[in-house]
């Protein structure tokens, strides 16, 4: 029987299939017993699974990152489909086909690459010239770029998520400029390439996805500006001339104003035109991806409207087409 990718899966239905694992945690119940969660994944989007009666033995059984063979039966609550787990063991390598779980293939990661590199190559100011060409020569950098995701759950939260998520930013930075002359868009072109530039060191991703030591203790934000101005040093012994301390500054100030709000862990508010503009897309490319996840994730199969969401505080139309 062919794989049923998770967007395609239903209420009560049984499943013998295998999945991506990450997230797995043995916990007690309110009387004592351990129970097994888990967060299963393919191209097509995530769920959870529940096996109760679990042990560690089963816990030990495999690794958050690995591909697991899962039994058990689909059933609503709380609104999402979720997994009862009857059986979980390490799936073996012919069962594995990876193109059913990389949301990205390698084309597409080729193409999102070289158009980051033509966008970069085009600019016109010297020095961030140079600062991209210093970002573009750093072959493992870029590799990690290529592999990162944009973050663990909320967006883009999949191998290549980042680099499609910068790209995504870049172009529209473009579009956009020429309406906004008050905007320098080659700043804010660079400041999209930028602005998470710390989550290749924040995250580990060669596996599972997981918040790594410094990412916990320091976070992107400030992991960011320490890479920047890593990168600044090597534009000047590259072109031999110093780096502009007021671009320096400005591009520092779009990665540390990004989240936009104290809130949401923004340690400055935006107080230029480009870290005004780079929060506003970011926002946007982050949000609306988010939200089409959801919508193509709900479990109201048969409604035009999504199940209701309480940490957004609404449900989401999906029409009646």
């Amino acid at each position: 029987m062919s794989r049923r990718a998770i967007n395609q899966l239903g209420d009560n239905e049984s499943i013998d299939q295998v999945f991506l694992v990450s997230d797995k945690q043995l916990r007690p119940n309110r009387s004592g017993n351990l129970y097994l969660s888990l967060r299963l994944s393919d191209r097509t989007g995530t769920l959870m699974g529940m096996m109760w009666n679990a042990n560690d033995r089963v816990y030990r059984g495999f690794d958050n990152g690995d591909y697991v063979r899962v039994e058990g039966n689909t059933q609503f609550y709380n609104g999402a489909l979720q997994i009862i787990v009857s059986h979980v063991e390490r799936a073996g390598d012919g069962e594995i086909d990876e193109a059913e779980f990389v949301p990205l293939g390698a084309q597409d990661i080729d193409r999102l690459r070289a158009r980051m590199g033509e966008i970069l190559r085009s600019l016109d100011n010297f020095h961030l010239r140079n600062l991209a060409e210093c970002l573009l020569l750093d072959e493992p950098l870029m590799d990690r770029m290529t592999m990162a995701p944009a973050g663990i759950k909320n967006h883009h939260a999949y191998r290549g998520g980042l680099i499609e998520h910068v790209v995504n930013l870049m172009e529209v930075s473009l579009l956009i400029g020429p309406r906004y002359p008050q905007l320098d868009t080659e700043h804010l072109v660079m400041g999209c390439v930028l602005h998470d530039l710390g989550k290749l060191v924040e995250l580990s991703y060669d596996r599972d996805f997981a918040y790594t030591d410094k990412g916990q203790l320091l976070g992107h934000v400030v992991l960011g500006v320490g890479m920047l101005e890593e990168k600044i040093r090597e534009t000047e012994k590259l072109s031999s001339e110093p780096f502009p301390e007021e671009l320096a500054l400005r591009l520092k100030h779009m990665i540390v104003s990004h989240h936009g709000e104290y809130e949401f862990g923004s340690p400055k508010l935006p107080m230029t035109l480009e870290a005004t503009a780079l929060h506003y897309l970011d926002n946007l490319d982050a949000k609306l991806h988010a939200f089409e996840k959801l919508i193509d994730e709900d479990a109201n199969v048969d409604s035009s409207w999504t199940t209701y969401f309480p940490h957004l505080g609404r449900k989401l139309f999906k029409g009646g087409g």
